[in-house]
C-alpha cells in the first residue's frame, strides 16, 4: 500500500492519456474534486479505481489543478482508493455504475504527518526513498547496472561496495546480513561471492539498506542488512519483458520476467541464462628480513573465472479472498564454473640475484546447484494496516570445487602435481510468522517468531602425485567439518505518534546453538547462548519538508561459513587463505541519527552513526621461515568507528538530473595476538556522483565516477581505488524496447592494493578481476510500462525479515 504512493500516479497519467485518445463504448463518467480539511482543492492526487470481485485495478486518473478529477468505467461494481502524499488513503466503497454518470461530489482528505511508516523522497525511478528503518533504492534507471550482475549493481548503491573478490561492504564492513525478498538465500551462495556475480541484475527490482535495523529483522549484521529484491508483477492479464546482452569481456546472456493474472490466480515465472569469462591480473613483491637470512620473491599471477549459469523462478499467488493470499514458489540455480589460473614466481637471494623462477597452473570445475521452495499466507483484515503473515522455507545447496595443479620451473619439465577437492553442500530450513496491530489514532504494535535450522558439511581434501603414479593425501590439508545452527528468535514492537514524534521501540531474543565439529580430529566446539537486542527509532518532523531520525539497535555478527573452514583454497601454494573454527561472534552497538531535507527539485539525506563492535574479527597475517603465509582470522580487537554520510539528489533541469554520495568513516582497532601489538586509526573515505541527461527526448546519458580513500588496517594499509562508468540509452519500437550501451571502468582502474608492514617482513600487492567492460543490451517490453519511469510490482509483498 505504501509504494502506491510512488507508481500510482504515474501509471494513471499513462492511463488517463489513454482514455483521452479512446473512449470506451459503453462507459459512463465517475466524476467529483478533492479538497483537505480547509477546503482548499487537492491537486495531482492519484484516483483508481478498483473492481470488487478481485480487486483489479481497471482505470486512474490524477486530480486537476483544482482538485477535479474524471473516470470512464463499464457498469459494474467498483470501489475508489485515492491516494496522495501528506493526506491519509481514502476508500469510497460500494461504488455502483450503472447506466447513468456517477457523481461524487466534494471529498475531503485528511492530512496524515504520521512518520512511523515512512518519511519519503520522491522522484523518479532509482531515486532514494528513505523508511523509518531503511532506505529503498530502485536501480531500473541506473544505466550502468542494465546487463550486469547482482555484485555489479551492489557496488553502484550508496553506502555499498563490491571488493575485485566479491566481496561486499557496507560503510566500509564487510559484516553485513544479505537477503533474497526478505529471507536467507542461496542465491547469495554459501561461502563464495561468485553467486551474487551469477545472479542477473535485469531480474532484481529493487535494494533496500538497513543500516540500523529494528527488531522485527535478524541481529546478524554489524552494519545492518541488504535486501535484494527479485521481480514480481500483479498486473492483470499478460506482461513481462525480455532482456539480451553481448559484451567483452565475455559477457553474453539473456532473461525474462512474465506474469500472468487473471481473477483469483497471480503466475509469475523468471529464468536467466547468462555466460562469462572474466580475466583477473594480480602482482605482488614479497620482502624476507631474519636474524640468519635475508630473501624476497616477486608473484604474478593471470587468472579467468567464469561459466555458465541459470536461474529459474516460477510461483503462483492464489487469492483465497480479497484479503487472504497463498503464495508458493520454487526457485532453482545451476552454474558450471570453469576457471584457470598462472602464478609465476621469481626467487631472489640476499643481494637480489635472482635464484630460480617458478611456474604453478591451476584447472578448476566449479559445479553448484541450489534449489529452495517457498510457501507464504497474508491475511489482511478490514482495519488498515492490521496484517498477518506465515512463511515456510526449505533451501538445498551443493557446491563443489575441484582442481588440478602442475608446477615446475618455468620452461623446465613439471616437477610437481596435485589435486584438491573442496565439497560444500547445505540444507536449511525456515519459519516465520509475523502479526501487526494497529490501534488508536496513530499507534501499532507488532510481534513475531522466526526458527532456522542449518546443516553444512565441507570435505576438503589435497593430494600430492608420487613418483610411482599414486596420489597421496596431505595430512596437513584433509579434513572435515560439518557446521550446525540452530536459531530460534522472537520480537516485539510498539510505535506511536505524538503530534510531530514518531517512536518505534522493539526487542529481540534470540537464541543461538551452534556446534562446530571435526570428526577425523574428533573435536567438537559446541555454543548456546541466549541474547537480547532492543531498538529505538525516533523521528521528529521540523516542517512540511525537513525530518530529524535518531535510532539505536544492538547487534551481532556471526562468523561466515568460510572463514571457519580450516582450509579454503590451494591455488597459491605460497600464500594460504585459511578459517578458524573457534571464532566467536562479534557484538555491536549503533548509534545513527539523520536529518532529511525535501526541496522542489531534490532532496538531502545527512547521516551521522557510531558503532562500538567487541571481539572484532580481523584477518592476521604470519609468516614461516621459508616465507609462505598463512592469513587466518581471530577475535582480536575491540573497535570504535564513527561516520558522517550524505546521500544528495537533485533534478538541474527537467533533462538533467545528479545523484551524489559520500561517506566519511573513521575506525579505531586496538587488540593483540601473540604478544603483539596491533592497532590501527584509520581516515577513510568513498563518494559516488552520477549525472543523468536526456537529449531530444530519446537519448539518456549517464556518466558516474567511484572513488575509495586509503585505509589502515591492523598490519599496513590499503590504498585507494576509482572507476568511472557511461551509459547511453535509447527507446525504440514505440517506446516497448530500449537499447543499452554501457562501459564499466571505463580507464581500468577498479583494483585492490594492499601494503603489509610488520617486523621483518614486507608485501605490496595489487590485484584487478574484471578489466574494462563494455555492454550492449536490449530490453522488450510485454504490455508493461518503462522501468524508470514509474514502480512497478512494489506491492508490499517483503515486510522485511523477521
Amino acid at each position: 500500500m505504501k509504494y502506491s504512493l510512488f507508481f500510482l500516479p504515474v501509471l494513471l497519467l499513462v492511463s488517463t492519456l489513454l482514455a483521452a485518445q479512446i473512449v470506451p463504448q459503453g462507459s459512463y463518467a465517475i466524476k467529483g474534486s478533492l479538497v483537505d480539511n480547509a477546503q482548499k482543492p487537492i491537486p495531482y492526487g492519484a484516483v483508481a479505481l478498483y473492481l470488487s470481485a478481485d480487486s483489479s485495478l481497471i482505470t486512474g486518473t490524477t486530480s486537476g489543478e483544482m482538485g477535479q478529477f474524471e473516470l470512464l468505467a463499464k457498469p459494474g461494481q467498483y470501489y475508489l482508493k485515492i491516494s496522495i502524499l501528506s493526506f491519509k488513503e481514502k476508500l469510497v466503497p460500494n461504488l455502483r455504475v450503472t447506466d447513468q454518470p456517477v457523481q461524487l461530489g466534494v471529498i475531503t482528505l485528511r492530512p496524515d504527518t504520521e512518520l512511523l511508516d515512512e518519511v519519503t523522497v520522491r522522484g523518479e525511478r532509482s531515486m532514494m526513498e528513505l523508511e523509518l528503518d531503511k532506505r529503498v533504492f530502485n536501480v531500473g534507471a541506473d544505466l550502468s547496472n542494465i546487463g550486469g550482475s547482482a555484485a555489479e549493481i551492489l557496488d553502484n548503491v550508496p553506502s555499498v561496495s563490491v571488493d575485485v573478490e566479491g566481496n561486499v561492504s557496507l560503510r566500509g564492513s564487510q559484516n553485513v546480513r544479505i537477503l533474497i525478498d526478505g529471507r536467507p538465500s542461496g542465491l547469495t551462495g554459501i561461502s563464495s561471492p561468485d553467486a551474487l556475480r551469477q545472479l542477473q541484475g535485469n531480474l532484481i527490482e529493487r535494494i533496500e539498506v538497513i543500516t540500523n535495523p529494528s527488531s522485527r529483522y535478524d541481529a546478524e549484521g554489524e552494519v545492518g542488512i541488504i535486501n535484494i529484491i527479485l521481480k514480481k508483477n500483479r498486473n492483470q492479464g499478460v506482461n513481462g519483458s525480455f532482456t539480451i546482452n553481448v559484451g567483452t569481456p565475455a559477457n553474453y546472456g539473456g532473461s525474462f520476467d512474465i506474469n500472468y493474472r487473471k481473477n483469483k490466480i497471480n503466475l509469475f515465472s523468471s529464468y536467466g541464462v547468462n555466460y562469462r569469462s572474466r580475466p583477473g591480473f594480480g602482482n605482488s613483491f614479497q620482502s624476507f628480513t631474519g636474524s640468519d637470512s635475508t630473501f624476497s620473491y616477486s608473484e604474478t599471477n593471470r587468472r579467468t573465472r567464469g561459466g555458465i549459469s541459470h536461474n529459474f523462478r516460477v510461483g503462483l499467488d492464489y487469492y483465497l479472498t480479497e484479503k487472504n493470499v497463498l503464495t508458493g514458489s520454487v526457485l532453482y540455480r545451476r552454474s558450471d564454473g570453469r576457471n584457470t589460473s598462472r602464478y609465476v614466481y621469481r626467487d631472489f637471494g640476499p643481494m637480489g640475484e635472482l635464484v630460480e623462477t617458478t611456474e604453478r597452473n591451476e584447472l578448476e570445475k566449479e559445479p553448484e546447484n541450489n534449489i529452495e521452495a517457498a510457501l507464504s499466507f497474508r491475511r489482511e483484515y478490514d482495519r488498515a494496516g492490521r496484517s498477518l503473515t506465515a512463511d515456510v522455507k526449505w533451501i538445498v545447496s551443493d557446491e563443489d570445487e575441484f582442481s588440478s595443479f602442475q608446477q615446475g620451473v618455468l620452461g623446465g619439465p613439471i616437477n610437481l602435481r596435485q589435486r584438491s577437492s573442496n565439497t560444500e553442500d547445505e540444507r536449511n530450513f525456515l519459519f516465520q510468522a509475523d502479526y501487526v496491530h494497529p490501534f488508536g489514532e496513530k499507534s501499532k504494535w507488532e510481534a513475531g517468531v522466526k526458527s532456522t535450522s542449518r546443516v553444512l558439511n565441507n570435505d576438503f581434501l589435497v593430494e600430492q602425485q608420487e613418483e610411482g603414479g599414486s596420489w597421496q593425501a596431505l595430512p596437513r590439508f584433509d579434513n572435515y567439518l560439518i557446521y550446525r545452527e540452530n536459531i530460534h528468535a522472537a520480537y516485539m514492537m510498539v510505535g506511536n505518534q505524538f503530534k510531530k514524534m514518531s517512536l518505534q521501540a522493539g526487542l529481540r531474543g534470540e537464541f543461538s546453538d551452534i556446534t562446530t565439529e571435526l570428526p577425523e580430529e574428533d573435536l567438537v566446539n559446541q555454543r548456546t547462548y541466549f541474547n537480547l537486542f532492543p531498538s529505538v527509532h525516533l523521528s521528529y518532523e521540523l516542517a512540511k519538508d525537513k525530518a530529524l531520525q535518531l535510532s539505536y539497535s544492538y547487534r551481532l555478527s556471526r562468523p561466515g561459513f568460510r572463514e571457519l573452514l580450516p582450509f579454503s583454497g590451494f591455488s597459491n601454494a605460497r600464500s594460504l587463505m585459511v578459517g578458524n573454527p573457534n571464532l566467536n561472534p562479534e557484538y555491536t552497538h549503533s548509534l545513527e541519527a539523520g536529518h532529511l531535507l525535501n526541496w522542489s527539485t531534490g532532496s538531502l539525506l545527512s547521516s551521522v552513526y557510531y558503532r562500538y563492535r567487541l571481539g572484532v574479527i580481523q584477518r592476521i597475517t604470519l609468516v614461516d621461515s621459508v616465507g609462505f603465509n598463512r592469513i587466518f582470522p581471530v577475535n582480536l580487537a575491540t573497535q570504535n568507528a564513527y561516520g558522517l554520510e550524505f546521500n544528495y539528489s537533485n533534478t538541474i533541469q527537467n533533462w538533467w538530473r545528479v545523484n551524489a554520495n559520500f561517506n566519511f568513516y573513521r575506525a579505531i582497532t586496538s587488540g593483540r595476538y601473540q604478544d603483539q601489538l596491533l592497532e590501527s586509526d584509520t581516515y577513510t573515505w568513498t563518494s559516488r556522483v552520477t549525472s543523468k541527461m536526456t537529449f531530444y527526448r530519446k537519448w539518456d546519458f549517464q556518466a558516474g565516477i567511484n572513488y575509495r580513500a586509503p585505509q589502515q588496517i591492523p598490519q599496513g594499509r590499503e590504498l585507494s581505488t576509482y572507476a568511472i562508468d557511461l551509459g547511453l540509452s535509447r527507446d525504440v519500437m514505440k517506446g516497448n524496447g530500449t537499447f543499452t550501451l554501457s562501459v564499466r571502468d571505463l580507464l581500468n582502474t577498479r583494483k585492490r592494493r594492499t601494503i603489509i608492514e610488520q617486523v621483518g617482513y614486507f608485501s605490496t600487492s595489487s590485484f584487478q578481476w574484471n578489466a574494462r567492460q563494455i555492454l550492449l543490451t536490449f530490453n522488450y517490453r510485454l504490455n508493461r510500462k518503462k522501468e524508470n519511469r514509474g514502480r512497478e510490482g512494489m506491492d508490499g509483498d517483503n515486510e522485511g525479515e523477521n
